[in-house]
């Protein structure tokens, strides 16, 4: 029998080990945490009985994944839950914008037609892009019109695509989005994440999985169980001959840790290639246990899942600008998570889990706790009254809860156009490492970061095409 053994149990490890397991091969999970699920776990970090993502908290591209659709997640009990609105980008006094499902009733609540314009036909073409995106970039692909339709903005910086818009609220709010980024605005592609998020607002909506993040390793746990595969916790890989003999290894890690495991056995250009590879700045993220609601002074924020915390369009790309190039910013961009708005059995007792980050530099020593703080206060007055206790992970803590994330880089490596179109390396298969039946299946591949196991459910599928 064919036998696999996948380190690392983030959601692309475990999507390659259910994809394996369904062609009949005998797999084993091997996780360094105490706990399965990486950037999918979910805790009670503030107040017994508050539900807190420790990670990723907002899925737009995992409803529609074709992983998530071949395995039916939905029947193995996750469920998705939407916020009334999909994001929000308060401004100074009671100003700010608000992302609807509907581009054309966003296009009208912000005043701004040219958004509906812009997202409008990508949104009615959203099926057909994603499943060309979510993917390496070299293929042939089987939607060129509605790619070039995509691709024409996403290659842009943030900042040409901004000028689209015709009204500040219309900057701002594609601005907070271009953020998830981690880019300066001014470089090319740096566009690429957020006209994907936003058409996947508008296609699926910023959805959270009942019960939290971690509902969602539980339906592919569940699914994988199902099949025979295998789970160990608690044990670190260090070195390919730790795993004894397999037909095929999954490395759900970063590039460098793929170098230190494989060794000598993986090839110099590899080994040169992957410890090259260039990461993301980092979060410093602060959970909150909030009585009611956050008092937001623009009232539509009071509906939203998602919250970003940036200012104008140009105090962004001033605070991104920063942050890239080592300098914490005195008021960094904030995302705040409102998940209990989709999901009220998250919270207790008229109590909130509020979840937020702000992005520093990699590697970031100081303590953002106050900045984030001030910056919620800025646009909701009263809210540090409202906590009742936090929960703080530094950049340093990121990095010591989920070894993949290097200097806090949440979203597994820098989004620069080099590694958005070529990722890990410049190679035809992004997944392979150069050793017979050695595969790397992390974020750190085509497609990129997110909760949605392309890169695990890809990577699974080469080498079974291999074998």
């Amino acid at each position: 029998m064919t036998t696999a053994v996948v380190v690392g149990s983030g959601p692309n490890g475990l999507a390659a080990a259910l994809t394996l397991a369904d062609a009949g091969v005998q797999v084993t999970v091997i996780e360094a945490a105490a706990t399965l699920g990486g950037g999918i776990r979910s805790s009670e970090l503030t107040v017994d009985g508050l539900i807190h993502d420790d990670c990723a908290g907002f899925h737009p591209l995992a409803l529609g994944s074709e992983f998530a659709a071949r395995f039916d997640l939905t029947g193995a009990g996750l469920r998705w839950l939407a916020a009334p609105a999909e994001f929000a980008h308060p401004l100074d006094g009671s100003d700010g914008a608000v992302a609807l499902h509907s581009p054309a009733d966003t296009a009208a609540t912000i005043g701004d037609p040219r958004w509906a314009t812009l997202f409008g036909p990508l949104t009615d073409r959203f099926d057909t892009i994603a499943e060309e995106f979510l993917q390496p970039m070299l293929h042939v692909p089987r939607h060129p019109i509605h790619l070039a339709r995509f691709g024409v903005p996403s290659g842009l910086p943030a900042a040409v695509v901004a000028r689209w818009f015709d009204t500040e609220a219309g900057r701002a709010l594609f601005g907070g989005v271009a953020a998830h980024a981690f880019r300066p605005f001014t470089s090319l592609a740096s566009s690429a994440i957020g006209v994907a998020l936003t058409t996947a607002a508008h296609r699926f909506g910023w959805v959270v999985a009942q019960g939290g993040s971690q509902s969602i390793r539980d339906a592919i746990v569940a699914r994988a169980t199902e099949r025979g595969v295998r789970f160990e916790t608690g044990r670190r890989v260090t070195a390919l001959g730790e795993l004894g003999h397999s037909d095929i290894v999954m490395l759900d890690t970063v590039p460098a840790a793929a170098a230190d495991i494989c060794a000598a056995a993986m090839p110099a250009n590899v080994q040169r290639a992957y410890r090259r590879y260039r990461h993301a700045p980092g979060v410093f993220k602060v959970d909150f246990a909030v009585r009611g609601e956050v008092p937001w002074t623009y009232r539509p924020a009071r509906r939203a899942g998602t919250i970003h915390l940036g200012g104008s369009f140009a105090e962004m790309a001033a605070s991104e600008r920063d942050v890239v190039r080592g300098r914490m910013p005195e008021r960094p961009f904030v995302l705040v998570g409102q998940q209990y708005l989709a999901d009220p059995s998250r919270s207790r007792d008229g109590l909130n889990p509020l979840y937020s980050y702000a992005h520093v530099p990699a590697g970031y020593t100081g303590d953002a706790t106050a900045a984030i703080i001030a910056r919620i206060e800025q646009f909701a007055p009263g809210f540090a009254d409202a906590i009742e206790a936090t929960y703080v992970r530094s950049t340093t803590e990121m990095s010591r809860y989920n070894a993949n994330y290097v200097g806090g880089d949440v979203v597994s490596g820098s989004n620069d156009l080099r590694q958005l179109v070529f990722r890990p390396r410049v190679a035809v298969d992004p997944y392979h490492t150069g050793i017979d039946g050695v595969y790397l299946c992390s974020a750190a591949t085509p497609p990129g970061a997110g909760a949605h196991g392309m890169c695990g459910y890809h990577a699974a599928n080469r080498a079974l095409a291999t074998l």
